[in-house]
């Protein structure tokens, strides 16, 4: 059995594929447009779906869409109207923008938005672009496969249970909103999910920290990881401003007081200007109440639950800072975080929801677990050959690939790395990414300058599995990169590119039967300079997606200060011309 997940409501439009219970191919839409997020989350877009990711996914199975048992769609807009009723009518105001609404958290776009989704399977049907057309041939809006809309908190909860290593756990989902709900509490076991409680609209520290992002002169949306970023150089001396704010109750409800921001803390800062102290202080005193305020609810939901694993999802569950401080303090023993904790996941727990249900009666049992995130296209040395030459570009193979790139590593040269499938969700972890040295602290500042990025950015290590607890303070297997770390002391001279400066660092291990080459490349820099870290980041340059194809990679490393391009076995490297 086929089943067919999409996310395309808000942002971060994506699709996934999964066959009787695993998942064969996921991946974003902007990997394949080149628009960062797939779209901005506005109503007018609401109608465009993720063809391309669609079509890969279809592809990787060799299916066309008539094909697929079960289409899942990770928004059911019914919620919004009260369930599905004789009332077919929505009413759009000819100038919206000017027209009032009954509660702030709605939006005079409303009616659009919820229409595009209601019509979502004619669209899919009959939207396709033009080249992709074969790919949809013999779909119409009722199939043959059924359609399914899933609740957006059942989509990420089903991302973070179904794709985890338990067999039962408590689930935890933080966003900024789905249809109502804001975040939500439930027990897995095996193939169920049960709710046990939820925050709904107003109420979300999701948009909260959306609100702040914007407010800090940041891309809603889009940049809360900055402020994240920008916390650590801070001090929190707003704290009870901001705990006024959130107020928590019992049984895992908060409320959340509307802030006027400027009114709190003075002029918001202007997109580009200068950054002061007082921003920084400012986002750490977010980052402090929302630590407290999630390790308060995790604490009522394991006593509620009686679990010792915490499964989590939603957009809030990709704070690296948040997730290590709960796996610090928390009640939880093991805490599992979906890579694709945004809601591009929720094309992938929308599809295990589906198939979960339908599938009941033939297997009462999870059936698979998310050890890796490489579920992308991937492109065979011959398809890299042939477009190299075909472009007239200066390559070599490699002969011993990872004595040969460590050649280029050791002289402090920056890679652009291209190497089998590409990762699904927001993280590069070693299919496409930017590796160098960290055995130098400037090189923090030089990737920054390549990839365009602000200063106060860290760059995150990638280190053997094996030896993560030598170089990292009660270092744990962590293949994902959503929890940080301390550096231990005595190895900071040592790796000082990838500490922040709070000593911690977000990383990634890596085991070789996930990424062999990869990780025989760490190991071949071990043996060189006795440190088995590297630094990993994504391959891309500002405002612009990861990579997603040989094209992509070339375009990317042609246009930014990168030294060399190691793509599948072949280097390009960049030669310094005379003046």
């Amino acid at each position: 059995m086929y089943t067919l997940g999409i996310n395309a409501a808000y942002h971060d439009s994506a699709a996934c594929l999964v066959k009787n219970g695993k998942v064969i191919a996921a991946a974003e839409e902007e990997r394949f447009t080149r628009i960062k997020h797939g779209k901005r989350p506005i109503p007018f877009s609401t109608y465009e779906l993720p063809f391309h990711a669609i079509h890969y996914c279809l592809k990787e199975a060799r299916l066309i869409l008539s094909e697929v048992d079960h289409i899942a769609y990770s928004y059911n807009p019914f919620l919004l109207l009260g369930g599905i009723t004789g009332d077919t009518t929505l009413l759009l105001p000819l100038e919206p923008s000017a027209h009032p609404v009954s509660a702030p958290w709605e939006s005079p776009w409303d009616p659009l938005f919820i229409s595009s989704i209601v019509n979502a399977p004619r669209q899919l049907a009959d939207g396709a672009p033009y080249h992709l057309k074969e790919r949809f041939r013999g779909a119409g809006m009722n199939g043959p496969y059924t359609w399914h809309f899933v609740d957006h908190h059942v989509a990420h909860a089903a991302s973070a249970f179904f794709a985890s290593p338990f067999s039962h756990a408590a689930v935890l989902t933080l966003d900024g909103r789905g249809e109502k709900t804001t975040t939500s509490y439930s027990i897995g076991i095996n193939s169920g999910i049960e709710r046990i409680g939820e925050v709904t609209m107003p109420h979300s520290l999701g948009l909260l920290y959306e609100d702040v992002t914007t407010y800090l002169g940041f891309l809603h949306s889009s940049d809360e990881y900055k402020v994240m970023a920008l916390a650590s150089y801070g001090n929190p001396i707003y704290v009870n401003e901001f705990r006024k704010i959130i107020q928590v109750k019992d049984n895992g409800i908060y409320t959340i007081q509307t802030p006027n921001l400027e009114k709190l803390f003075g002029p918001a800062r202007e997109r580009g200007g200068p950054l002061e102290q007082h921003h920084y202080d400012i986002a750490c005193s977010l980052q402090v109440v929302l630590e407290e305020t999630v390790l308060e609810i995790i604490r009522w939901l394991q006593k509620t639950t009686g679990e010792e694993n915490l499964c989590m999802a939603g957009g809030v569950a990709l704070n690296c800072v948040m997730n290590a401080y709960l796996r610090n303090k928390g009640p939880f023993k093991n805490i599992w975080a979906q890579p694709a904790a945004g809601d591009a996941g929720t094309a992938l727990g929308a599809a295990l929801w589906v198939d979960a249900r339908e599938r009941k009666g033939i297997n009462g049992k999870k059936e698979y677990v998310m050890e890796h995130s490489f579920l992308g296209p991937a492109y065979s040395d011959y398809e890299i050959r042939e477009f190299l030459s075909r472009s007239k570009l200066p390559y070599r193979r490699l002969m011993d690939h990872a004595e040969e790139v460590t050649d280029l590593l050791v002289q402090d040269k920056v890679i652009g790395w291209f190497q089998g499938r590409m990762e699904f969700g927001p993280r590069a972890l070693g299919a496409r990414s930017i590796i160098a040295s960290p055995l130098k602290a400037c090189m923090q500042d030089r990737l920054n300058e390549i990839k365009d990025r602000e200063d106060f950015r860290p760059v995150a290590p990638v280190v053997l599995e094996e030896e993560v607890s030598c170089w990292f303070v009660n270092g744990r297997v962590s293949p994902f990169m959503l929890f940080v770390y301390d550096v231990q002391p005595d190895k900071m001279n040592l790796v000082p590119a990838v500490c922040h400066i709070d000593g911690s660092a977000r990383i990634q291990t890596v085991r070789r039967e996930h990424n062999p080459r990869y990780y025989d490349l760490i190991h071949a820099f071990k043996l060189r300079t006795g440190v088995p870290v590297l630094i990993n980041t994504s391959f891309n340059t500002r405002g612009r997606p990861i990579v997603c194809t040989p094209i992509d990679a070339v375009e990317c490393f042609f246009t930014s200060p990168i030294d060399a391009l190691v793509i599948g076995s072949y280097v390009i490297e960049k030669r310094k011309e005379r003046i």
